[in-house]
């Protein structure tokens, strides 16, 4: 049966990248648009005046007249497994993980315990305004299972994989390099392209892979070209000492995931706060991208990732934005970019309104090299959207009351947004999400 559905409202997309050329030419603004969707695709987006005539006799229009109309953002970096762990107090990242994310993801062997989390983070991710994430699960098959489980009835277009961790961390959270590849390729040949859902091998960080984990890890994605792989990089001091310590052969820490195979087009590594120009280099010649996770990266006490400088045109690197969740505080978009923007005052840089963003929707899936999918408002893609509600909170209807231009009205809610500001998200032109209004 045929699915269409229009929406009318003001909506934003990009027509090219706000950080090479003037980030508000970047942006398509139009003040009354219509996007017409059918079997979950975009089959037109344009002005109310020139599409309105194209709207099947009858049809219902959904009208957001006082809203900004996006596509849905992407966040590149999250685990669904800590979400009952977020806000945890006090520690940095190594202490973190053993005192409250090791034996948070203990409890993931039970498939049932598993389903309600990703019951409850997919919630949360459309109640954000997000319709697609990477996000990592556990070490158990079944963490995997249940979360694709609940994404494939949503219809969302997810990328997730199994933990890869055979090392320093506790008994009951370890694989071996062999039973890690089996059971991945079994999951992947489960779940990768069936629907929407996409499989990412996912070695956790070099610290708890051993060398032969890493090398099977990337032998199991050069089986399919397709593939994403995920991990952490260069995020806190002592873990980049640890990884010296453990892989004294190896030139730096990204080089260990580089002799490994892991580094390639829709390899995602996260943070990379330490990053020197030799990383940035080779994440360029490779086709890697990174996930900028300011929230996450203030919280533990990180440090400050140089996003511009990653984005130097001489050598660009794929970037994306990420919550990391449970050490990132918030699972929305919208306070993790203005994270994001303070970190670049921090660093006397200055990120606009615009860029930030591309960075959370057509510049995330480009990231993701899923920009022909999704990120964007045109025809052909997925008919995933945020309707975003500048004037949602209190400090939000007052601020709008004197933003005189578009530039300004985002820069608003970017430092003010957050979860009551997504008035509504869709996923595949299906409404998934509607602010109440009680």
């Amino acid at each position: 049966m045929t699915q269409i559905r229009a929406i009318r409202g003001p909506f934003l997309t990009f027509h090219a990248d706000p950080f090479t050329t003037d980030p508000m030419d970047a942006l398509h603004h139009e003040p009354d648009g219509l996007i017409l969707t059918q079997n979950g695709l975009i089959t037109a987006a344009g002005s109310w005046d020139r599409l309105r005539d194209t709207i099947p006799a009858g049809g219902a229009v959904d009208h957001y007249p006082d809203m900004l109309i996006s596509a849905g953002m992407i966040d590149t970096h999250v685990h669904y497994p800590q979400l009952p762990v977020i806000a945890s107090y006090g520690e940095q990242l190594l202490q973190w993980l053993e005192n409250y994310v090791f034996p948070a993801e203990a409890r993931y062997a039970d498939i049932t315990y598993a389903r309600t989390v990703a019951r409850q983070f997919l919630n949360e991710l459309l109640r954000v305004g997000t319709t697609t994430a990477a996000v990592y699960c556990t070490v158990h098959p079944q963490s995997v299972d249940a979360f694709f489980e609940e994404s494939e009835r949503l219809n969302t277009c997810m990328i997730a994989g199994k933990v890869l961790m055979d090392r320093n961390a506790p008994e009951n959270l370890r694989d071996t390099a062999q039973s890690g590849y089996d059971q991945s390729a079994d999951l992947i040949a489960r779940w990768h392209n069936r629907g929407r859902q996409l499989y990412a091998v996912t070695p956790r960080f070099a610290p708890t892979s051993t060398p032969e984990q890493l090398d099977l890890a990337g032998a199991l994605l050069a089986t399919k070209p397709d593939l994403f792989m995920q991990t952490h990089l260069l995020e806190n001091r002592s873990e980049i000492a640890w990884v010296r310590e453990l892989f004294p052969d190896r030139s730096s820490y990204l080089d260990v995931y580089d002799k490994a195979g892991l580094l390639r087009p829709r390899a995602i590594l996260a943070h990379a706060v330490h990053a020197e120009e030799a990383d940035f280099q080779r994440c360029h010649d490779t086709g890697c991208s990174i996930a900028h996770c300011p929230g996450s990266n203030q919280f533990l006490g990180s440090g400050s990732f140089p996003l511009f400088k990653a984005l130097n045109p001489e050598r660009r690197v794929h970037v994306g934005i990420g919550s990391d969740i449970g050490a990132g505080p918030t699972l929305s978009l919208l306070q993790v970019l203005s994270d994001a923007y303070k970190v670049a005052q921090g660093l006397q840089t200055k990120l606009h309104p615009a860029q930030g963003l591309w960075l959370a929707t057509a510049g995330g899936a480009q990231s993701l090299g899923l920009e022909n999918r999704i990120g964007s408002i045109r025809p052909g893609l997925y008919a995933d959207l945020c309707v975003f509600d500048p004037a949602a909170t209190p400090l939000g209807r007052i601020r709008a009351q004197t933003a005189e231009t578009l530039a300004d009205r985002l820069f608003a809610l970017t430092m003010l947004g957050d979860d009551r500001s997504i008035a509504a998200t869709y996923v595949a032109g299906e409404l998934l999400h509607k602010r109440s209004t009680v």
